[in-house]
C-alpha cells in the first residue's frame, strides 16, 4: 500500500512546481478559456523633438512601449528603436479610448510614438503637416511586422490614436503613410474596386445618408459615434479621424459618398458584411465601462 501512495505522490510531484513564496503550484490543468492581452497597437506622433519627447515619455505622467526618434541611429546597418516600456507591462499612451467592444486601450495594446511636429504653421501663417522622416518609416516597419507576427495581430489591428480618440486626438497625422504600411501587410486599407463598387457611380463629394454613415463607422471601430442621422460635430470630428486614416487628401468631416464607400469596403474586407445588415436594422449597441489612464 505504501507503494502506492508513493506512486501516487510521485505523480503528484509531477505536475507542481516550486516556488520560494512557502508554496507548490500544480499545473496539470491548464484553462483553455483565455486569451492573448495584447490585440492592438496605436501609432503616436510627440508633437515635440527628441529630448523633450524622451523627457515627457519617461519622466511625465504618459508613456509608451516604444519611442522611434526623429532620425534613427544605425547598428549593423539596421535601424534602432527606442524601448521605454517592456511589453509585459502597460504603458500608459491611450488615455480615454474606445475601439470596436473595447475601451481603455492602454489594457490591450502596445503604444508606439514617433518623433514628429505634428501640425505646424509656416512663417507665412499657414497650416502644414510635418512630414515624417524616411528613416523612422524604415524603423516602423519591421517594428511592426515583428509585434505583430508575436502576437497573431491581424493588419486591421494597428491604428492610430485619432482612431481612437476622435474628438481629442489627431496623430499620427495626415502625414503618416497608412497607404505605404497596408503595401507592407500592416493596418487596414480599402481595395480601391470595393470603393467603386459602393461609389456606385456617384460623385465623390456628393452628400450621403448621415445616418448610414455614422453606422458604417460605429460598425467599423468607431464606436462613440452618434447614431443620430445628424451631421453634428461628434460625428464631423469622427468622420475627420476616419478620413485623416483612409482619405487624408480631403479631411473636412463631411458625410460625402465617398467616405461612405471606404467605410463599407473596409467593413467587407476586414469585418462582415452580413452583420452590419443585420446592425443597420436594429442599431443595438454594446455596453462599455470605464478603464483609462495616459493620454
Amino acid at each position: 500500500m505504501f507503494k502506492y501512495i508513493g506512486i501516487l505522490f510521485a505523480f503528484l510531484l509531477l505536475g507542481c512546481s516550486a516556488s520560494n513564496k512557502g508554496y507548490y503550484l500544480d499545473n496539470r490543468y491548464p484553462s483553455k478559456n483565455s486569451s492573448q492581452r495584447i490585440q492592438y497597437v496605436i501609432i503616436h506622433y510627440t508633437v515635440s523633438d527628441d529630448v523633450r519627447s524622451i523627457a515627457t515619455l519617461t519622466q511625465g505622467q504618459v508613456s509608451s512601449h516604444y519611442l522611434i526618434p526623429s532620425v534613427p541611429e544605425t547598428k549593423n546597418g539596421r535601424p534602432v528603436v527606442l524601448q521605454l516600456v517592456p511589453e509585459s507591462l502597460k504603458s500608459w499612451h491611450a488615455g480615454e479610448s474606445y475601439w470596436l467592444h473595447h475601451n481603455g486601450l492602454n489594457d490591450t495594446s502596445i503604444g508606439i510614438e514617433i518623433v514628429n511636429a505634428g501640425l505646424q504653421k509656416d512663417v507665412k501663417g499657414k497650416r502644414y503637416w510635418a512630414p515624417y522622416n524616411e528613416a523612422q518609416i524604415v524603423a516602423l516597419i519591421p517594428l511592426l511586422q515583428d509585434i505583430m507576427q508575436r502576437y497573431n495581430i491581424p493588419p486591421e489591428n494597428i491604428i492610430g490614436h485619432s482612431d481612437i480618440a476622435p474628438l481629442r486626438k489627431q496623430d499620427p497625422g495626415k502625414a503618416f503613410p497608412w497607404q505605404r504600411l497596408a503595401q507592407h501587410g500592416i493596418g487596414a486599407w480599402p481595395d480601391p474596386k470595393t470603393v467603386a463598387k459602393f461609389l456606385a457611380g456617384r460623385n465623390a463629394n456628393e452628400p450621403a445618408n448621415v445616418l448610414r454613415i455614422q453606422k458604417a463607422l460605429h460598425f467599423y471601430g468607431y464606436s462613440t459615434i452618434p447614431l443620430s442621422g445628424q451631421l453634428d460635430s461628434q460625428t464631423k470630428e469622427t468622420l475627420r479621424a476616419f478620413q485623416l486614416h483612409f482619405r487624408p487628401r480631403d479631411i473636412e468631416g463631411q458625410a460625402d459618398a465617398e467616405t461612405e464607400a471606404i467605410a463599407l469596403a473596409l467593413i467587407e474586407k476586414y469585418r462582415d458584411m452580413q452583420k452590419f445588415k443585420l446592425f443597420e436594422k436594429t442599431s443595438q449597441l454594446p455596453n462599455v465601462s470605464t478603464n483609462q489612464q495616459g493620454d
